[in-house]
């Protein structure tokens, strides 16, 4: 039984965290309209693990950045936690993000001029968090003797586990990872997709991004787009892996 059927039955998560209602994305583009996304609907309720997998070019990150109120749809509605995000203004849509919604970016999004544990506590005070530490989230991710350096001198998958970790340090209830595995190692990855897996529970979601089936068994449930509509919503074929039995 999926999450999503558990609330239905017991009546728990009555609101759910996210629920988009034909949904389309257009862009202008070479004098013409693109249709990013068509007529996407998708509930997500409280405690599920959604990877949103795709090739290149089907719609993937239009509809993180849509949930993520990073941008608006073209038409159909958005609801984050019970809240009309599509309808918000701009300043609505910050304290929306600031307060529920962490992100892993594909690009890192760092700020050059902060160090790595100011960059993962820039997160936590732009979200009100105030237990824990910075350091210790670092070391989760396996930065612990990183936590003075600037961005510009690591790695670029030393710099993605820093985005990693100001996402988790947040503890907002919705989480939006874009390929956070893209610049990783194998043993890597792992790890920082079993800190991902970590983060469900009740009250809490996570959406994953990527274009690799293998990652995409670790899931709950897998929402499949081709060109921007949605082909396939269901469990990860043969039921849900262990992050360990992975090996892409």
């Amino acid at each position: 039984m999926t999450a999503t059927q558990a609330a239905q039955e017991t009546g728990a998560s009555a609101v759910p965290l996210v629920q988009l209602r034909g949904v389309s994305r257009e862009y202008l583009a070479g004098g013409g309209r693109v249709k990013a996304l068509d007529d996407v609907s998708l509930t997500i309720h409280s405690g599920e693990f959604v990877v949103i997998l795709g090739p290149s070019g089907s719609g993937k990150t239009t509809l993180l950045n849509l949930i993520g109120a990073l941008d608006s749809p073209t038409s159909g509605t958005i609801h984050v936690t019970g809240r009309d995000i599509s309808a918000a203004s701009r300043r609505q849509q910050f304290a929306i993000r600031r307060k529920t919604i962490s992100f892993i970016f594909q690009g890192f999004n760092l700020f050059p001029g902060l160090t790595a544990r100011e960059n993962v506590q820039f997160g936590m005070d732009a979200a009100g968090r105030s237990g824990g530490s910075a350091d210790e989230v670092l070391d989760s991710v396996g930065l612990g003797d990183h936590v003075h350096q600037f961005p510009h001198e690591l790695s670029g998958g030393e710099q993605q586990r820093v985005a990693i970790a100001r996402a988790l340090a947040t503890g907002n209830p919705i989480l939006l990872a874009d390929e956070p595995t893209g610049e990783l190692d194998f043993h890597t990855g792992v790890r920082i997709l079993e800190l991902l897996n970590e983060q469900v529970g009740p009250g809490r979601v996570v959406l994953l991004v990527t274009h690799n089936r293998e990652i995409a068994r670790i899931a709950d449930r897998v929402v499949e787009l081709s060109s921007g509509r949605i082909v396939g919503d269901g469990p990860p074929q043969g039921g849900k892996a262990r992050v360990a039995d992975l090996y892409w």
